[in-house]
């Protein structure tokens, strides 16, 4: 049973992973956005650190999720 909990656990935190490559995919866009328009700046700013959060907040979920797998079984 304790081996069926940290497999839960182990891919609860792989969110991460997934949050992880999509920000650094959207930086990586972001950047490329920027080279071409640089008088956009600001608007491309405002929406990358808003998908960052929402990418990041993914991670936390599952990290949280984890945790609760973890603790309460």
């Amino acid at each position: 049973m304790s081996t069926l909990i940290a497999i839960g656990a182990g891919i609860a935190v792989l969110t991460g992973l997934g949050a992880g490559i999509g920000i650094g995919i959207a930086t990586g866009k972001a950047c490329e956005a920027t080279a071409r328009q640089p008088e956009a700046d600001g608007k491309i700013t405002k929406n990358l650190i808003l998908g960052c959060a929402l990418a990041e907040a993914t991670a936390i979920y599952g990290f949280v999720i984890a945790l609760m797998v973890i603790v309460m079984l």
